[in-house]
């Protein structure tokens, strides 16, 4: 090697980098935030810092540090950076710092893959949302009642060193007169913490009880309406909701914003991140996320997500965790036709099903409830094929972020904070997935001059 080496002959045409370096060259990257007074850390092109963030995120490299040492170690890394090695504070400043930056270039790829033709039309999209741990332990959590009695042992504890102090100052040479001070600033300190969280607690249990409250009005008014079509309405009338604060219900001192989530391995400290899926390319076409445990209300959020990304779908499909009667009407008033199951559906085809003897679904009432059309809905063969899709698309998709590209846990704190770093996550799988879409096609983008030049 008496000359130096060219890295473009040490990565393959159809490597995913050089895909990737064109897709950004596109971009204007005008708006991202870099050091412009020639002080400090050295600095870099936004494109490079993009480039290189997206695509140790596709190949399982998440941690600034993790990021710096590939950027000596990595063969595609290097000619990625032409180079350079930022250091892990130029990394992780970048990534925290340009975060809505990032949702700009989710929109890019999607543009791109429609220029291309990868995704075509958007007419169908899967909605799901998957549990992901937040960077905060649920050991770092403390429950209102175990709040409530720890400050109460902290104000004893404050008084009885006060008393001891004066004590201590009345008497001349006392060991622990230095001591004292220090001891019921922190106590003080610690008290100050958990009241905060006392106040965080009470503030959310309100809130749940005001939408718990509208739930079960909501849910009396469709029993009343149920009544009046002369349907059979069975089960107790919904009560009143009192206002109390639940005693298990907990703050996390890590990272307030996140919650106790059930996972297959327990419960942990988690976000739920959501996803749209387009049915045919498996291109995530907008992306969400939330603190709450569940996915109510989420649906017509995530459509207008997918509006908002320049898409119009024509329909919408969702598990049960999804069914709400005032989202399904607002989805159908806006032209998107739902389907979306209001029950747990069955694995697997019955035996019935496959000698072609199950029996038709019931025959509708005269005035069926909007749950019932809904359940007939999904009962038709057409329904049954269009809610198929769901499974087959978004399912896998999170398959390949947790499983392919590794990622299990945010690294960032804050729910505005991990949905940057969830956005970035799905930039990660669209190139990935538009790269493996376009297959030769991708080094069409630009010119083949220009990209040698690149």
């Amino acid at each position: 090697m008496l000359l130096p080496p060219d890295l473009r002959d040490w990565l393959p045409e159809d490597h995913l980098v050089h895909f990737l370096l064109e897709v950004v060259e596109t971009m204007d990257t005008g708006e991202f935030r870099v050091n412009h007074r020639g002080t400090g850390s050295r600095q870099y092109p936004p494109s490079m810092m993009l480039s290189l963030l997206v695509y140790c995120y596709a190949t399982g490299r998440f941690s600034s540090r993790m990021i710096e040492r590939a950027s000596w170690e990595d063969v595609a890394v290097r000619y990625l950076c032409a180079g350079e090695h930022p250091d892990h504070e130029t990394i992780c400043k970048f990534r925290r710092e340009n975060l809505k930056v990032f949702e700009k270039f989710f929109v890019h790829i999607l543009e791109v893959a429609a220029e291309s033709q990868a995704l075509k039309k958007v007419g169908t999209v899967s909605v799901d949302g998957t549990k992901l741990k937040a960077n905060a332990s649920k050991h770092s959590a403390m429950s209102h009642g175990h709040a409530v009695k720890v400050l109460e042992q902290l104000e004893c504890e404050v008084k009885e060193l006060t008393a001891r102090a004066e004590e201590a100052d009345r008497q001349e040479h006392s060991q622990c007169e230095t001591k004292l001070p220090e001891e019921i600033a922190r106590r003080k300190q610690r008290m100050a913490r958990i009241r905060e969280a006392v106040d965080v607690i009470e503030d959310r249990e309100k809130e749940k009880a005001d939408q718990e409250r509208q739930r079960r009005k909501a849910k009396a008014q469709e029993r009343k309406e149920r009544r009046e079509r002369g349907e059979k309405v069975t089960g107790a009338e919904p009560k009143e909701v009192e206002d109390k604060v639940d005693p298990k219900a907990q703050y996390n001192f890590t990272d307030p914003e996140s919650r106790i989530m059930k996972t297959k391995d327990g419960f942990q400290q988690c976000y739920n991140a959501q996803a749209a899926v387009e049915v045919e390319s498996m291109l995530i076409v907008a992306n969400d996320l939330s603190n709450q445990a569940n996915d109510k209300g989420q649906l017509v959020a995530m459509v207008e997500k997918t509006k908002a990304n320049g898409f119009e779908p024509q329909e919408a499909l969702a598990d049960t965790g999804y069914y709400s009667q005032s989202e399904v009407e607002t989805l159908e008033e806006s032209g998107v036709d739902a389907f979306v199951a209001v029950e747990r559906q069955t694995h697997g085809r019955s035996l019935a099903s496959i000698l072609g003897e199950e029996e038709p679904p019931p025959p509708e009432t005269p005035d069926p409830s909007p749950r019932q059309k809904m359940k007939s809905k999904l009962s038709t063969p057409q329904g049954r094929e269009r809610y198929g899709l769901r499974k087959q698309t978004v399912e896998p998709v999170f398959g390949i972020i947790k499983e392919v590209m590794r990622f299990r846990q945010f690294l960032m704190r804050g729910q505005e904070k991990v949905a940057g770093e969830w956005n970035l996550v799905c930039c990660s799988y669209n190139l990935k997935r538009l790269s493996s879409l376009l297959g030769s096609r991708s080094l069409s983008l630009v010119a083949p001059a220009d990209r040698k030049t690149a």
